[in-house]
């Protein structure tokens, strides 16, 4: 091994341990490898401007494009009508409103994005799920498993798939495999249909069984975080020092208040709602001052509530339950929300007490769900991280404004109507204007008229000049995360070619041929990559694979198409833990899972997938 191998696979090793410890967000880690490329240049053979180029990728660009193409599609409201048919056309069947949800989202994910399809759907399986009497839990992996098989079916279903297209233009143009072309929009579709119509069938049956009900769907959200041990009432008596007090207040004044004979010891208690004569006022945001009679919900341990009561001649009320309906503002509008940290949250990084939810948005954070861990003490240090639930006190204008600059997903909401119930929003007048859009879109790059990226722009060009979507919005959709680790990538694969460590890596794959036909090296590259993909992100995987798959079809004298789509196809499949991709990672903490029901549910459908991937491939192209 030469030292610019050995420098290559360094950067290599510990950008995949930075990527697996989560020590740094995986963009970081994608740009501190690029800094490190260029640093050791001489080793890399990466200059500055190959360094940059990741920024001016056909792929990077493309994704760009399809997130602004998909926030357009979203905010026409068709797919939350479509929620609501899939309701209706379920009648409370779980099988058929199974078959409804995922069909749907596979579809939809071939050509937009599909975090937003996913996300419009979480609440409204919460709501489901109730109505139906089945837990949440069996319908959510499925629906993020359905999701990740739709991106199979269309070269803009992921960008992992634009990026193996790139690897392999980018192959055929300098001679590697002189045969292989960016991928069509429809190219692999026919084995991708079939991937998907038998990953359903796995989920709608075998999986079903496999999945497990963590939540009940007669839960509430008070019970789901044990929040009812840390929800009190107390009644102001006339002597009350917090009379006249604005209740909005309440919060800076226990902050400033001296100690009380507990040492330094602050009363950690959190003011929710003052009711009069039976008038909710949402603590944080009303302008009342606080009464003689008037009655104060309040959160905080009883040690705390005690103290609180004492020192402010409060009457406690009997410690009866306080109901998540207790906490409701405004009749038929939700105070209380539980909420994702979705992947380009401004909240991830930030502790509940520095993203000041309370003073920016009068949002009092209750409590919090790490996978199966939930806190409801001490959370005010705690780092925000992506995947982690929220349990949040908020008005409804609060809460659409977090959830439409992306820094909350709404997974379940109280006073939330049943849909049937709830008026029917007109679609936005722009609808045919997206649509036609998206669909001139898929047509000019499925036609070969132009290369996808430039029928993406012109389709953002499109919907601008339209005002379809505002630019505001249609930067504000853009995933910046992964358009920085796209960026910060794809230089890797560079790297990895100039240095021959992909030779290198290819002859280890190859030297398989000696004791294995071309097919069984084929499914060990597939393996290796839904691992890879499962652990690190399918983009770096692929990045890094691609080039790999193709030398080895070279050396074997192979078919290098059909090992570039093994690839492909097995990046697409990180069933098997919740950080392989952005979906799972949504659906963790709402659905109750442990990190071993996506072992569970998903090693099985990787298995099958891969059975039917490489069979399709071997059949359609040939090995």
């Amino acid at each position: 091994m030469s030292i610019d191998v050995f420098v290559v696979f360094a950067i290599i090793g510990g950008a995949m341990v930075l990527f697996v410890t989560e020590a740094v967000e995986s963009d970081v880690t994608a740009i501190a490898v690029l800094v490190s490329l260029v640093v050791l240049g001489e080793f890399t053979g990466v200059s500055p401007t190959d360094a940059l180029s990741g920024f001016a990728n056909p792929a990077t660009v493309t994704v760009i494009a399809m997130y602004i193409l998909s926030e357009a599609v979203r905010q026409t409201g068709v797919v939350t009508r479509v929620g609501r048919w899939i309701t209706a056309f379920a009648r409370g069947s779980e099988r058929r409103l199974m078959g409804g949800i995922l069909g749907t989202t596979g579809l939809a994910a071939g050509f937009v994005n599909n975090t937003p399809v996913v996300a419009v759907f979480i609440p409204m399986i919460h709501e489901i799920a109730a109505e139906t009497n089945v837990s949440p839990s069996k319908l959510f992996l499925p629906l993020s498993y359905a999701a990740m098989l739709g991106g199979t079916l269309t070269l803009i279903g992921t960008s992992t798939n634009l990026v193996v297209s790139n690897v392999a233009a980018r192959a055929g143009e300098a001679g590697t495999a002189p045969e292989l072309h960016a991928l069509g929009m429809f190219e692999f579709t026919v084995v991708g249909v079939v991937v998907f119509a038998v990953g359903l069938g796995y989920l709608l049956t075998v999986g079903r069984w496999l999945t497990p009900a963590r939540v009940s769907p007669e839960t509430t959200l008070v019970q789901a975080y044990d929040l009812e041990r840390h929800l009190s009432q107390v009644v102001v008596r006339e002597e009350s020092p917090l009379v006249g007090t604005p209740v909005s207040s309440v919060g800076a004044l226990l902050r400033s208040s001296p100690a009380d004979g507990n040492g330094d010891v602050p009363i950690e208690v959190s003011m929710l709602q003052l009711v009069r004569d039976g008038e909710p006022h949402h603590a944080l945001s009303s302008e009342a001052s606080i009464e003689a009679g008037d009655v104060l919900t309040v959160r905080g341990n009883r040690r705390n509530v005690n103290r609180f009561a004492e020192r402010y001649e409060l009457r406690q009320l009997p410690h009866e339950r306080v109901t998540a309906g207790d906490l409701d503002v405004r009749e038929g509008r939700g105070s209380l929300v539980e909420a994702v940290v979705p992947e380009g949250s401004r909240l991830h990084g930030d502790s509940v007490r520095e993203a000041n939810l309370a003073g920016y948005h009068a949002a009092q954070v209750l409590a919090l769900r790490r996978g199966g861990s939930v806190r409801t003490d001490g959370i005010g240090e705690h780092e925000l991280s992506v995947g982690d639930t929220l349990l949040v006190q908020v008005r409804e204008r609060d809460l659409r404004y977090l959830v439409e600059n992306g820094d909350l997903v709404v997974t379940r909401g109280l006073g939330i109507e049943q849909p049937e119930e709830r008026p029917r929003e007109p679609l936005s007048s722009s609808t045919p204007v997206v649509f036609a859009t998206v669909a001139m879109v898929v047509a000019l790059a499925a036609l070969g008229v132009l290369p996808i990226v430039i029928s993406a722009l012109a389709g953002v060009v499109v919907l601008f000049a339209s005002d379809a979507v505002s630019p505001g919005d249609a930067y504000a959709a853009v995933n910046w995360n992964v358009v920085f680790l796209l960026a910060g990538v794809i230089p890797l694969g560079i790297a990895l070619t100039n240095s021959g460590g992909d030779v290198l890596l290819a002859d280890a794959v190859v030297a398989l041929d000696a004791v294995l036909a071309p097919i069984y090296v084929l499914a060990v590259l597939y393996l290796l990559t839904g691992l890879f993909s499962a652990i690190i992100t399918p983009v770096a995987t692929v990045v890094l694979l691609t080039p790999v798959a193709i030398d080895a079809a070279v050396t074997l004298g192979a078919n290098p198409l059909a090992f570039v789509l093994g690839v492909l196809f097995a990046a697409n499949s990180a069933f098997m833990t919740p950080i392989g991709y952005q979906t799972n990672l949504m659906v963790y903490a709402p659905g109750g899972y442990r990190f071993s029901d996506y072992l569970r549910v998903g090693a099985p459908l990787f298995a099958l997938s891969a059975v039917v991937a490489i069979a399709g491939i071997a059949i359609v192209w040939g090995l």
